[in-house]
């Protein structure tokens, strides 16, 4: 098969005439732009000399045969006027215009192509990429032509149609550059498929709604982004059974990095971690990853090879450290910059808490070393299925001392292995590391959180506990009853800005310290800030597998810690003998 245009052929051909007037209007006052060509590691760019023109003047389109199409047009009108008799003495038309059509190479973004006009410039900017488009269109064409299948049926699927013509678009290309796929294939662009007319097989592009038909006999699927996929009905109804008829069916799926964890992708990435790592052995599937781990420095370049291969050679350096340095500026796009350039995946769009920031607070401490202190605690019990959270804050004693960070985690025994299954959340490591602790049932045992609490509270000074008024009511008579003081939270702007603003500071000025516990450091990762229109923010989640609970409780009780102190309500007559004068 011949592989698909590469860039070196295609400069000179495709720009050929665009330096000269061939295909220019034959009209005597158009004239031809002077024009620059510049190529890169990183992209393509058009530079069209244009003085006098503004962006208004120009429309840049791609149409459906993947051609760049330029168009200019500019009028302009001269007049003379008897200013007494309100006629035209003199009057001059002119016109200007010219349009032409570049058809793009393979290698490049269509959808991030971009173009400017500035001091009498346009400038077009044409992207390139990795290639996974190139390779999936050769493996569809592999599958439709050269598999030996008598009426294969080979299928190309994407969250829409437009998305998966792009591997059709450059099937269709790399089927008119072969002579000899020439004469055998005949391309119908407006139905998107492909015909190997010799076995009467074909490749079709399927439209979004292609979940609810059935009936595939199907030879092949090649899945474009499949992290774009809103839910998993088309994917099941492609892989699930549709190509049992055939020898040897497969099926080629190619994405980057998403944010749904709870997505099919999620779950076919997940699997594929799981064979590479050897937890489980699957013959029939064979996976690659391109992609940085969550434990590297995602600042580091030797990390940036990792996921992008063709690093320096259609990708520039030089971009992705531009990027790197404005996420660096910006915690915001930390996470588009993990996603879209080391294909990690992440949790929301926008982090809000940067973890290196966080992991920076990490202390080695004994809990031995905090015994005595006065602390204060924050608890969230969310459903009785549910983790329930509870977190001492220790103020500093101090004025150089930090703020000490204690969690303690609960889940339901039985439901624990369900959990894990579901949420593809390691519940059953920390469970066995000691970091999660399981009561008995199938729902949380407040019985055994108030006589561990109860114990808490005779090894540390535990001055106040702050809990949700909504979910623990019982909890607090029954920690009340204990003898602890219970203060009500609330769980609005009005009470959670203040203390989530505080936590931020004390992370980033690492005044904080926490003992790197798991289950809080993904809960941290976990956490989406919600803002009213009067800039006050409080603690959210976008997705109910990600739970938050631990950091809320943490918030609670930095609250009170803050605002209390270390000051002791003990009388003077506790710690000495009465003075008799």
């Amino acid at each position: 098969m011949t592989p698909a245009r590469t860039n070196q052929n295609w400069l000179p051909s495709i720009f050929n005439d665009f330096l000269g007037n061939d295909w220019l209007a034959e009209r005597h006052n158009t004239t031809a732009p002077a024009v620059n060509i510049i190529e890169d590691e990183n992209e393509y760019k058009v530079e069209v000399a244009a003085p006098g023109m503004t962006k208004e003047d120009f429309k840049v389109h791609i149409n459906e045969d993947n051609e760049l199409i330029v168009t200019m047009e500019k009028k302009a009108e001269q007049k003379e006027e008897d200013k007494k008799k309100g006629t035209y003495l003199r009057r001059e038309f002119s016109y200007t215009k010219f349009q032409q059509s570049l058809l793009l190479p393979d290698n490049v973004v269509r959808e991030k192509i971009a173009a400017k006009v500035e001091n009498g410039v346009m400038t077009i900017e044409i992207p390139k990429k990795n290639g996974k488009s190139e390779l999936a269109a050769a493996v569809a064409l592999l599958l439709t032509c050269g598999d030996g299948e008598e009426r294969a049926e080979v299928y190309g699927c994407a969250a829409d149609r437009q998305q998966a013509a792009i591997v059709f678009d450059v099937a269709a290309d790399m089927v008119r550059m072969c002579p000899a796929l020439s004469k055998r294939v005949k391309i119908l662009t407006s139905q998107k498929r492909i015909v190997y007319i010799p076995t009467n097989s074909f490749y079709q592009v399927l439209s979004a709604e292609a979940y609810s038909k059935h009936g595939f006999n199907i030879h092949g699927v090649v899945f474009d982004e499949l992290h774009t996929q809103p839910n998993r009905k088309l994917f099941d109804v492609m892989t699930k059974g549709s190509g049992d008829a055939r020898m040897q069916p497969l099926y080629f799926l190619i994405t980057t990095a998403g944010t749904d964890t709870n997505s099919i992708c999620y779950e076919v990435h997940q699997k594929a971690k799981d064979i590479l790592e050897g937890r489980k052995h699957d013959p029939t599937f064979y996976p690659v990853i391109y992609g940085a781990d969550e434990s590297e420095d995602w600042t580091d370049p030797k990390v940036w090879k990792k996921a992008n291969p063709s690093l320096d050679k259609t990708i520039g350096m030089d971009k992705v450290v531009a990027a790197c340095n404005s996420a660096k500026e910006t915690p915001g796009e930390e996470n588009a910059f993990r996603q879209l350039r080391l294909n990690q995946w992440v949790k929301q769009a926008v982090r809000w808490m940067p973890m290196e920031k966080w992991d920076k607070c990490k202390v080695a401490f004994d809990e031995e070393m905090l015994a005595g202190r006065i602390c204060y605690g924050g608890l969230d019990l969310s459903s009785t299925t549910d983790i329930t959270a509870f977190v001492l804050v220790f103020p500093p004693t101090e004025e150089d001392e930090h703020y000490y960070v204690l969690p303690y985690f609960w889940l339901p025994e039985e439901t624990l292995p369900l959990r894990v299954r579901r949420d593809h959340v390691p519940y059953d490591v920390w469970e066995q590391q000691g970091y999660l602790k399981t009561t008995e049932g199938n729902v949380v045992h407040y019985g055994f959180i108030e006589n561990f609490i109860d114990e808490l509270g005779q090894k540390f000074h535990i001055k106040e506990i702050a809990f949700d008024r909504w979910g623990a009511v019982q909890m607090s008579q029954n920690l009340e009853g204990l003898g602890f003081t219970m203060v009500q939270f609330g769980q609005g702007y009005k009470d959670m800005s203040p203390p989530t603003k505080e936590l931020m500071k004390l992370t980033l000025e690492q005044t904080l310290a926490h003992n790197g516990h798991p289950v809080l450091r993904w809960m941290m990762d976990n956490i989406f800030i919600r803002r009213d229109p009067a800039g006050n923010i409080k603690p959210d989640k976008e997705k109910s597998t990600e739970k938050i609970d631990g950091a809320v409780a943490m918030i609670m009780a930095l609250d009170r810690a803050i605002r209390c102190g270390c000051v002791s309500d003990e009388s003077v007559y506790d710690t000495r003998e009465m003075l008799v004068l």
